[in-house]
């Protein structure tokens, strides 16, 4: 037990030391920076105008579908690249199941289409 142990302190003392790192980090930015935000600093700067309502608020489900969809083709083009690199190791039967799983997310994207799901209003 106690040589297992043993081996996560190389993990335990990397995390201490950026632990350590970040705090110092943290702490030297407010002890050298002046604190005194003035109107520009605090204004609204990401979409162009100031906020509204409660943060809270309900998204249109669009949003969570576009993202959805984002992740399931961002999601087959990560497959892709280790098949491509060891194609030549997996052969022919690799090489049909490739065929068959893009074949599957091509019917997908296609009924996608023809609901409507990528048009934005």
């Amino acid at each position: 037990m106690e040589a297992m142990l043993t081996e996560y302190l190389p993990i335990l003392i990397f995390l201490g030391i950026a632990v350590g790192v970040a705090g110092a980090a943290i702490g030297a930015s407010y002890i050298v920076a002046k604190q005194r935000p003035d109107s520009e600093k605090v204004s609204a700067y990401e979409c162009g105008f100031e906020a509204f309502g409660d943060a809270r608020a309900r998204f249109d489900v669009r949003f969570y579908l576009v993202a959805i969809l984002f992740i399931i083709f961002d999601l087959e083009v990560a497959f892709l690249f280790p098949w491509a690199i060891t194609l030549g190791e997996i052969g022919l039967f690799g090489f049909w199941s490739m065929v068959v799983f893009l074949g599957v997310l091509t019917i997908g994207f296609i009924y996608e289409w023809k609901k409507g799901a990528l048009e934005w209003e």
